[in-house]
């Protein structure tokens, strides 16, 4: 039934340089358009999106860096909150892609999140259709190779104009960020459990 689904908000924010699609990505998840010209995201924005997954109904509200990333620190209020981190590069830039390191680490020192060896992160290395990829600047053995050094996150390729793993890749950032609340709660349900009354021990220590 509709009406016993848990509503699930999930704060998602997407991190990268100055034009290698976010806003793109963003727009064809949601609203399955893609605009050929360029145009700088000015100001705070998102868009959101619900969607159904195992029965949860999970509303996501995806934060574009709004044109911000030029000046790098986007403010804590941007970052707070924040369930998940996608991370966007442009396949053809290998700045964008070495950039990728310093954004990172940025959201980790402003979101400071309670577990961030284990918190989501996906990287998309976006624009794979451009010229039929033969300007292609990075190849995908190095974008895993660095998904590798990061804890293993998962790497999708996309494409924004073609709408190629879009869905597929916000979906996946979606059920990590579950997976991570889920685990959080256990943790605090443990941590939080009252102490017994009874001075009774039994031999398990777990």
């Amino acid at each position: 039934m509709a009406s016993s689904r848990r509503r699930t908000l999930l704060k998602v924010i997407v991190l990268g340089d100055s034009g290698v699609g976010k806003t793109s990505l963003m727009n064809q998840y949601v609203n399955k358009k893609f605009r050929q010209q360029y145009k700088a995201t000015i100001g705070a924005d998102f868009v959101t999106k619900e969607v159904l997954i195992e029965d949860r109904l999970v509303t996501l509200q995806i934060w574009d860096t709004a044109g911000q990333e030029r000046f790098q620190s986007l403010g804590v209020a941007f970052y707070r909150g924040a369930d998940c981190c996608m991370l966007v590069y442009d396949v053809n830039a290998k700045r964008s892609f070495n950039a990728l390191n310093t954004w990172h680490d940025e959201f980790l020192t402003q979101a400071s999140p309670s577990d961030p060896k284990h918190f989501p992160f996906i990287l998309l290395g976006n624009k794979i259709d451009i010229d039929a990829g033969n300007r292609r600047a990075i190849p995908e053995k190095k974008a895993k190779e660095w998904c590798v050094s990061k804890g293993n996150i998962p790497y999708f390729e996309t494409s924004a104009k073609d709408d190629y793993n879009v869905d597929s890749a916000f979906l996946c950032i979606a059920k990590l960020a579950l997976e991570h609340e889920h685990d959080q709660d256990i943790y605090f349900k443990t941590v939080a459990q009252p102490a017994p009354d009874t001075e009774h021990t039994s031999g398990c220590a777990c």
